[in-house]
């Protein structure tokens, strides 16, 4: 079971990991990615290509399903306006071995914060607005899953 969703509102976490526990594997990892209060940060926005965005996250999920040997995936990204302590993404992941769940887990988020479309703007206390760039360890932890 592949379950994917991009959303506006909030979602709740523990539903969300319980439903794949309800699989029946033996172990289940998650990771919530929240916004982080950096310096004079006062929200972030995100935007996405919805087409591309949806395409992208199951092309992600799929090649982790096809890595590991997972009963299911569940990956929830949000998009709008987020303010600091909210919620951004969900990856959970869920197979009979912690080693698996973990891992695929972990190179589903590397994956997302490279390949997946959505584009960040930081908006500051001052009103000031950024866009994200992509960093170098970012790209660095995504390509190591190749080898």
């Amino acid at each position: 079971m592949i379950k994917i969703r991009i959303l506006e509102d909030d979602f709740d976490a523990g539903s969300e990991i319980s439903q794949l526990a309800g699989l029946g594997g033996g172990a289940v990892a998650s990771f919530v990615g929240q916004v982080r209060g950096d310096g004079s940060l006062s929200a972030l926005e995100l935007e996405h290509y919805p087409a591309m965005t949806e395409k992208a996250l199951r092309k992600i999920a799929d090649s982790a399903d096809q890595k590991w040997d997972l009963h299911g995936v569940t990956v929830i990204h949000r998009i709008g306006r987020l303010q600091l302590g909210e919620q951004i993404v969900l990856a959970c992941t869920c197979s009979d071995h912690r080693q698996a769940a973990i891992e695929a887990c972990s190179y589903i988020m590397d994956q997302l914060k490279t390949v997946a479309p959505f584009w960040k703007k930081e908006i500051m206390q001052d009103g000031t607005e950024n866009w994200v760039e992509e960093r170098q360890s970012d790209i660095d932890a995504a390509s190591s899953w190749d080898h």
